[in-house]
């Protein structure tokens, strides 16, 4: 994993051409990432009090779950856990670089937004397994497992505005579209000062 601290341009990524695409996120990550989210929208939402279609879509929602911590293991090289969950060494310099407005670009997840995606993964887990134990008679109206999944929905709904915020701003730092890389699987090959942590996914 590459740490901030020994970034030098004659270690820089020499994949594709500059302004050739690179497929980073392959069509599992992509599909997993967009029934996660577009479920998350609507149980909060507008199936927030229809509770026989809430909690199918809530089974989706931890299926697609399961799916991804298990791609994150086995999966394509962008999708693994080992390629961008970042030391707190690395975390820390990228922060320290963000707030001098010279943080640089990843091909894969920066550290900023790999802790945000561990935070949101963890986050769905506590929502879709107490939204499962709310099913059982053994925890039907349990005061403490409504008010895990209640709260645990709260910080899905202010994390994901966050992740959103994040994904714009990078976008707009960066001058690349992020929210069309997770819908395409392609992003602009690395140059310049650009990190890449591995070769572009197959």
């Amino acid at each position: 994993m590459t740490r901030l601290s020994s970034i030098d341009p004659t270690n820089l990524a020499r994949t594709g051409k500059v302004g050739q695409p690179v497929k980073v996120w392959d069509p599992l990550v992509r599909v997993l990432h967009w029934t996660m989210a577009l479920g998350v929208i609507a149980n909060l939402t507008l199936l927030r009090e229809n509770e026989d279609l809430h909690n199918i879509v809530g089974y989706v929602v931890l299926g697609a779950l399961s799916l991804r911590i298990i791609w994150g293991f086995v999966g394509t090289r962008h999708a693994r856990f080992a390629d961008f969950v970042p030391r707190p060494t690395t975390l820390a310099a990228y922060l320290r670089a963000m707030l001098a407005r010279r943080e640089p670009r990843y091909i894969g997840h920066n550290p900023a937004g790999s802790v945000m995606i561990i935070a949101l993964l963890m986050l769905l887990a506590a929502l879709g397994i107490t939204g499962w134990m709310m099913s059982l008679d053994r925890f039907w109206g349990v005061p403490w497992v409504e008010s895990l999944h209640e709260t645990a929905a709260n910080i899905v709904m202010v994390a994901a505005i966050l992740h959103v915020l994040a994904a714009i701003f990078e976008s707009v730092r960066h001058r690349e579209n992020l929210p069309w890389s997770i819908i395409s699987g392609y992003k602009r090959a690395p140059s310049g000062t650009d990190v890449d942590h591995a070769p572009p996914a197959h």
